[in-house]
């Protein structure tokens, strides 16, 4: 039993295990912004912002410049939530998204922290401290900058 027990905490601990469980966290950081960001497009474009969006960021979330906010937060989400759902420029695109996180919990909904803000920080805490993982964009790009370094 001793002898499993430690089989299955070897498997745990590799770096394709790893990989899964990043690739895991990022998709489920990024769905979550994707998701919301879907919503304040004009349906059937790509990027159109819908003008439902302005009167949103000014009277359900009372954001400053609604039109400047409204384009910014549905530009941001559709970008960082790519950018970690692709595992590129992953840490940079997690902070992202912390960010945003801050800000929709301390300015437009301070009292949601336990469901579910504090499941996105956690999540893009992890990407922050540990990368895009094995299956991520950035791990390309590093070993094509660790080839291209040993070569000079």
């Amino acid at each position: 039993m001793i002898s499993l027990i430690q089989r299955i905490l070897a498997l745990l601990d590799t770096r394709l295990f790893e990989g899964f469980v990043l690739l895991l966290v990022r998709l489920a950081l990024a769905a979550q912004f994707w998701r919301s960001a879907r919503t304040k497009i004009v349906d059937g474009s790509w990027l159109q912002i819908d003008p439902i969006t302005f009167d949103l960021f000014r009277d359900e979330y009372h954001m400053p410049l609604p039109e400047v906010t409204g384009v910014l937060a549905t530009y941001a989400e559709h970008g960082l939530s790519a950018l970690v759902m692709l595992g590129l420029a992953t840490r940079f695109g997690a902070a992202g998204l912390l960010l945003m996180t801050a800000v929709i919990q301390l300015f437009v909904y301070p009292d949601a922290f336990w469901t579910p803000h504090v499941m996105w920080f956690g999540l893009a805490l992890v990407l922050i401290a540990r990368g895009g993982g094995l299956f991520a964009l950035d791990r390309l790009a590093d070993q094509a900058l660790a080839s291209k370094g040993a070569r000079s």
